[in-house]
Order: C-alpha cells, then structure tokens, then sequence
C-alpha cells in the first residue's frame, strides 16, 4: 500500500494498493469516491463531537453530584455508580450508568473441578437442573470465555455442601474487573408521560 502522501500526480490508489491512471478510472467512479469520502470525513467530526460532548457531561454530571454531596459533607470516591438526574419540572431526565467488565482468572478452573467432585459424590441423587445449570454455566464462546452471569448465577444457588462451598468461594476469589465503560443517556418526557431517548446514534434518528 503506497502512502497517500508519495502517490504519484495522475494516479489514485485502489483497495488493493494497486496504482490506476486517472484517465482510466470512470467519472461515476470517481464521483462515488468523492461522496464517499466526504460524508465519511463529515461522520468523523461529528464522531468526534459526540465523544466530546459525551465526555463535558460525564463531567458536568459529576461535578453537579460533588455538589449535592458537599452538603452532607460527603466526598464521592470517584465517578463509579449509576445514579439519574431529572429535571425540576420532570420533562428531562439522564442517566448515567457505569458498566464493569468482569473477567475470571485460572481459579475458575478450581471451582469447576470442585463442583465435578460435588455432582459426582452426589450422583444419581442430585438435581437434573443444577447439572444442567453447571454445565450451562462453564459453556465457552467462540472467543473461549465463559459467560459472566451464568457463573455467577451458581453462586446464588443454595446447597449446603463443603465442597461447593468452597467452589464458590473459588470463584469470588478468580474474578477482577477488567474494564468500565460509562454511558450516558438523555430522556425528554412525552405527551403521555413516558421517556423518550433522545436519539445520539445516527442509524437511530
């Protein structure tokens, strides 16, 4: 792929990194380029703004949360929680909400090796459903990782057995928090008095 700032004058690069003579490519070719082009470069800046705005009212909210806070004499730990913000005559309301990503580490293999042992001591006189369940749970995606809420499902399963116990505790102790994503998300009230989002995403409007 030749850099865009070394092609030569009379040429446009295709897909392929392939040099063409202009001469040779087709005016509607041409013109699909230039449309292309400039609507993609036009949705980046708007992309870009989105971003900014989004960040000026992660802020802003915030700091307005500071604020309330100062009168309890309270200082917040930082921007984690969901918290929703609605205006005085009810028509607006945001909310803001902060999403972990939760990954295990190889403990969790700990934990199925010791539910195993709990359904194979149990054996006939176990529950169908809670086999199905542990199985359920410890099903990997395509991309090898084991879906987070069915894992944690178990741990709300009560059985009073040592073994699994200790699974449990096996897997509380394989989870960390990856990453956290914040979203942000506007609402404007209706003649019928529900929330409405107000649409950010272009696909949306």
């Amino acid at each position: 792929m030749v850099e865009k700032n070394t092609i030569p004058a009379g040429y446009w690069q295709d897909a392929n990194g392939a040099l063409i003579p202009t001469a040779k490519i087709k005016e509607i070719d041409k013109d699909r380029h230039t449309t292309v082009v400039q609507l993609a470069e036009a949705a980046k800046d708007v992309s870009a703004s989105l971003l900014g705005f989004k960040l000026q009212a992660m802020q802003t909210i915030q700091e307005f949360i500071t604020r309330s806070l100062e009168q309890y004499e309270v200082k917040t730990g930082g921007d984690k929680g969901n918290v929703t913000l609605v205006s005085f005559d009810g028509r607006y309301k945001i909310t803001r909400q902060v999403q972990d990503s939760i990954v295990f580490d190889e403990r969790l293999q700990a934990a199925k090796a010791l539910i195993d042992e709990c359904i194979h001591v149990w054996a006939k006189g176990s529950n169908s459903n809670i086999k199905v369940l542990v199985n359920d749970a410890f099903q990997v995606d395509k991309a090898g990782a084991v879906n987070t809420s069915r894992v944690l499902g178990l741990r709300r399963l009560s059985i009073d057995d040592p073994t699994w116990t200790r699974a449990m505790a096996a897997i509380s102790d394989s989870m960390r928090v990856s990453s956290s994503k914040a979203y942000v998300r506007f609402y404007e009230r209706d003649e019928t008095g529900e929330y409405q989002a107000i649409n950010l995403d272009v696909a949306g409007v």
